[in-house]
């Protein structure tokens, strides 16, 4: 079965924190084992896996990524301006496969799921989809 998690983003890059929202699924679909996998269908957004004690992680993250991917380049060519973003979202890539087991996760004890927005504020859609 394949579940969506909707989001409304608040800013041009953020991360937001969806581990939650996905051991929920879990716990409604009664998965025991397997595999989960969170997917981004969006080319300027991006699903990673990283720390979720210490929001300076994401905050050094998003302003490293503004280091390399800076959005004020003249000679981009896409004409919506958004280069930056889609060059963020490849890097991140647009989906994390999760092992589950005995009806968990296996998350590292720091580890949590980030839906990366690269392009917002925007109304945005991931999926998971949970295989036994």
């Amino acid at each position: 079965m394949i579940h969506e998690i909707h989001l409304l983003t608040k800013r041009r890059d953020e991360m937001l924190d969806i581990t939650a929202q996905v051991e929920e699924l879990l716990v409604l679909g009664n998965v025991q084992d397997g595999l989960a996998v969170v997917y981004s269908f969006h080319t300027t957004a991006g699903i990673t896996i990283n720390e979720n004690a210490d929001l300076d992680v994401q905050r050094d993250i998003l302003r490293r990524l503004d280091e390399i991917y800076p959005w004020d380049m003249a000679e981009d060519r896409h004409f919506e301006g958004n280069s930056a973003a889609h060059l963020k979202a490849s890097t991140v890539g647009a989906s994390q496969t999760f092992i589950i087991h005995n009806g968990k996760l296996l998350l590292g004890r720091w580890q949590g799921i980030y839906f990366c927005e690269f392009d917002g504020p925007r109304a945005r859609t991931c999926y998971v989809k949970t295989l036994r």
